[in-house]
């Protein structure tokens, strides 16, 4: 802290001498953007009393005394822990606090140092992320004029020669304790604006003007249900987590419950729980198109729910925020950025489908939301609820060494069985087949047994657009992302090639560029083609669920309540219809393609693709009809597909944690990955080497048992117009990734137009 001090301020010329010095006051300040800090400030005098931790302060910088922006993140005087490492004589005055109320709460801050710390990120770019736009912007709120009785008039009417009207506007002010605008004032006493306006420029009346937050989205519970029976297994579970909610204690807890176990109803009776002690609720879910049902459960059961997602405007999101911190919501449902919920309160926080890949985020701060939850719960002592009906096998593993406590449920609500699972041979299907479809024979057959018992159909297939490939069939061109070393996807609509990592897009390619032959080829399965094959064979209503039909506000909720209310009878798309939603009328599921992602260079591969059919098919069978599941693949031998069939986690669980062992892979070890990028690929491979030499010598300079496995050329080579280089960093003892890291950083040299980036416990490896 005192070299970043330094650094910071070495070359003025004179210091800031202060009168006392063992009479001093610092607010230490952290940036969003470069300079990060944290560098001490001085407070004047008079902003002592508005300087307090989790406000913005202004602050000039530099030599040039640039204004910036910053957030206080402590204060400090001669009697702090940390005052050591300030130098008063070296601080420049605060200029200006621009918040008059903190933006995080002492807790949050708390969580924003662990995340910086644990994730190897800038304490200013977490606090950031914490808090919403709207709530730093004042998204929502209007500038309004308040008026007030000036100090020494209350007690001396009489003094003033006063009408009766003035006296009465008077004594109004003096009668309550709320704030008045002029106009609510006016209409309260039964006059116009004159004599308000009289009694202002006399001095009788002050006023004062501030930002207030405008009502933008309104919170309405459902039509309220009763609690459902609980069965032995349901009771069980939560019978374990209520006795924690009563002694105020944490635990985190593995509800793994197979698909329709009713893990929802002992999520909802629990936090009923947490309610009656006022408290409130976090709920995590991993997709934007679980947030409709979810939310209708809830608000079925609780009056004041809030809903955090990405399709809310910022006014909305910043409503829902200072709703939340003022204790006025009960329970708090949304994605990962929901677990920074500015709770007062918190009672319980529940991660849904806690295996899901999206809890992790892709930017900095790349924090994991289950990890950040699990030390937010111990940090405010209540209980942590992970449920899956697949978890990850980090989270198996800590419940198997009791770290967790295991909670199973190994029934389907009313003991309604599991659908059964068979598997189509795409290898014998399409074999001998001149004309491809994406649907097999078998497949067809048992689409059309489903609909003409009146039973829905839901069709999985894990990639967008129409076709994933356009390729020369004369000189074998491919046309790929200028920017990226990615295909093309050619998408119908629009007749257009998109790249799905950058958006970089052309019209649809009928003559080659290499060669000139006007018949380019175009092959691959995306869902659009899936659509148009569908829309071929099946005279019914269908509908189609991605990330380019769902882009609208609102249009998952209008979706899957189409789907519920029987008007679509196929419902088909990506993995956002793979999870948590319950149609009772599906009998059937099918998935076109189950080894999609079997194959990527990632030691996750086999997990996500057991997780992602063993889920789908937990879609079907929820009814009276009972379900069935039929899944397209060329590998039905498979150990991951034939462990899904049979719905066996624990099969699979058991196959799978050896070979993580064997190479020290989570959750047996701990992983740290670096990617470095750069538009000219030497200055990013020279990088890579720097920083991989950089880690090496950390590691010997503390003695840290540290493998550092590269550097090499990341699977995508290029993105958005950099050449990327990747290196994993692995050990078998926790913690010590980080001093590694944080130490090597201080030896690492920029390089001009090179950007590189840390991600602990990576989720993805492309």
């Amino acid at each position: 802290m005192a070299d970043e001090q330094n650094s910071l301020f070495e070359t003025e010329p004179q210091p800031w001498n202060l009168d006392d010095q063992d009479d001093w006051l610092a607010a230490r300040i952290a940036f969003a953007d470069q300079p990060y800090g944290p560098y001490d400030y001085s407070i004047p005098a008079d902003l002592e009393s508005a300087v307090k931790a989790g406000v913005r302060i202004e602050v000039p910088l530099g030599r040039s005394n640039r204004k910036m922006t910053g957030y206080c993140i402590d204060i400090i005087g001669p009697f702090h822990p940390l005052a050591a490492s300030v130098k008063p004589n070296r601080m420049k005055p605060i200029e200006r606090v621009v918040d008059q109320t903190p933006l995080i709460s002492p807790t949050l801050l708390k969580l924003a140092h662990w995340i910086s710390e644990y994730y190897v990120c800038e304490l200013g770019i977490v606090i950031e992320t914490i808090i919403p736009a709207g709530v730093r912007n004042d998204s929502g709120t209007r500038e309004m004029l308040f008026i007030s009785l000036a100090d020494d008039v209350r007690d001396n009417y009489d003094a003033h020669r006063l009408t009766t009207l003035q006296k009465t506007i008077l004594e109004t002010l003096a009668g309550t304790n709320q704030d008045w605008t002029p106009r609510e004032l006016g209409e309260t006493v039964g006059c116009t604006q004159g004599p308000i306006s009289t009694l202002r420029r006399r001095g009788l009346i002050v006023t004062t003007s501030r930002r207030v937050q405008q009502k933008t989205h309104e919170i309405r519970a459902e039509q309220r249900i009763a609690n459902f029976k609980l069965n032995a297994e349901q009771q069980t579970a939560y019978d374990a987590i209520e006795k924690h909610i009563d002694a105020d204690s944490h635990r985190t807890f593995l509800l793994r419950g197979i698909t329709g176990s009713g893990k929802t109803e002992v999520y909802i009776q629990a936090i009923q729980k947490v309610v009656e002690y006022g408290r409130q609720a976090i709920v995590l879910v991993p997709e934007i198109s679980l947030t409709p049902q979810t939310r209708q459960r809830f608000r079925a059961r609780f009056d004041h729910v809030a809903v955090l997602h990405s399709h809310l405007t910022s006014a909305q999101r910043a409503w829902h925020w200072k709703q939340i911190a003022a204790g006025k919501v009960q329970v708090i449902i949304g994605a990962r950025s929901a677990i920074f919920a500015p709770t007062p309160r918190l009672g319980l926080i529940v991660l849904d489908e806690e295996h899901d890949g999206s809890f992790k985020q892709d930017k900095a701060p790349r924090y994991h939301a289950r990890d950040v939850a699990n030390w937010r719960a111990s940090n405010e002592n209540v209980p942590l609820v992970l449920g899956s009906a697949t978890p990850g096998l980090e989270s198996w593993q800590r419940a198997k060494a009791g770290v967790y406590h295991l909670l199973p449920l190994e029934k389907r609500v009313l003991d309604r069985p599991l659908p059964d699972v068979a598997t189509i041979d795409l290898r014998v299907d399409f074999g001998g087949r001149k004309r491809f479809s994406p649907i097999s024979q078998k497949l067809r057959q048992e689409i059309n047994g489903a609909l003409g018992d009146k039973g829905q159909v839901i069709l999985l297939l894990n990639r967008r657009g129409f076709s994933t490939r356009i390729q020369c069939p004369g000189c074998g061109h491919v046309e790929y992302c200028p920017d990226c070393s990615i295909p093309l996807t050619h998408h119908m609509k629009g007749n257009k090639a998109v790249c799905h990592y950058c958006d970089h897009t052309i019209p649809e390619p009928r003559v080659c560029p290499d060669c000139g032959n006007p018949a380019m080829k175009f092959s691959g399965l995306g869902t659009q083609r899936l659509e148009q094959e569908v829309q071929k064979l099946f005279d019914v209503p269908i509908m189609r669920m991605d990330t380019d039909t769902m882009r609208k506000p609102g249009s998952h909720e209008k979706a899957l309540a189409q789907f519920r209310a029987g008007e679509v009878k196929i419902l088909l798309g990506t993995q956002m219809i793979a999870k948590g939603l319950d149609f009772p009328n599906v009998t059937l599921v099918g998935v076109i393609n189950a080894d999609t992602a079997l194959h990527l260079p990632d030691f996750r591969a086999a997990e996500r693709t057991f997780g992602l059919v063993t889920q789908v098919a937990g879609r079907t069978g929820r009814g009276e009809k009972g379900g069935r599941v039929l899944v397209q693949t060329f590998n039905p031998d498979n150990k991951t597909i034939i462990a899904a069939t049979r719905h066996d986690y624990v099969g699979f669980a058991d196959a799978e944690l050896p070979v993580r062992e064997e190479f020290a892979y989570p959750p047996f070890g701990f992983l740290a990955r670096i990617v470095v990028k750069s538009p000219i690929q030497s200055k990013a491979e020279q990088m890579a080497e720097h920083i991989a030499e950089s880690l090496d010598v950390a590691a010997t300079d503390l003695q840290t048992a540290v493998e550092v496995l590269g550097p090499s050329v990341a699977p995508a080579e290029k993105l958005r117009g950099f050449y990327r280089f990747h290196m994993l960093i692995g050990t078998t003892t926790e913690g010590v990734l980080q001093p590694v890291i944080m130490r090597a950083k201080t030896k690492i040299k920029p390089i001009d137009d090179v950007q590189w980036m840390v991600d602990i416990d990576p989720q993805d490896m492309l």
